[in-house]
């Protein structure tokens, strides 16, 4: 039988690290993107519209039926559950993502094997270049090399 815990350590990293997801929505534009080898998918979220749940308490953020990130307990004493649409993630700890800032926004960039997802905090709504533009954002974390994901430079 498995056992499931959330230990301290856990739980301060990945709570820390959900409540830096939960600042990400507090722009009005977020950008969240899924690349890997076939390409890339980007979607707009317009935290106007969109209702933004932070249950601190349950360790949960809610953004409309979208996106949702839950602090859990695993056998690797915690975990951080993330999902978007069909993408579904999970984040153990330190290593698994990086923050990247460029003079568009601010970013969370998250590895799972050979893909990524980025929830990007947009400082105004993206008109042109939007797929050039996440892409080089996504590059500061992860460097792709004939569709690989190659290296992925984490921030802790």
């Amino acid at each position: 039988m498995a056992v499931s815990n959330l230990d301290m350590h856990a739980l301060f990293v990945l709570g820390d690290l959900r409540a830096k997801l939960v600042k990400q929505f507090q722009s009005r534009f977020v950008y969240i993107t899924e690349q890997n080898a076939e390409g890339i998918y980007i979607a707009e979220i317009d935290t106007e519209e969109s209702l933004v749940v932070d249950d601190k308490p349950g360790l949960k953020l809610k953004v409309g039926d979208h996106f949702s990130a839950s602090v859990l307990p695993s056998r690797e004493g915690g975990k951080l559950d993330i999902k978007f649409r069909e993408i579904k993630l999970t984040v153990y700890g330190l290593g698994d993502y990086a923050f990247v800032t460029t003079a568009d926004g601010h970013g969370i960039v998250f590895k799972e094997g050979h893909s990524v997802v980025m929830v990007f905090a947009a400082n105004q709504q993206l008109q042109e270049g939007l797929t050039k533009t996440l892409k080089a954002v996504t590059a500061k974390a992860a460097k792709w090399r004939k569709g690989e994901l190659v290296t992925f430079k984490a921030s802790e």
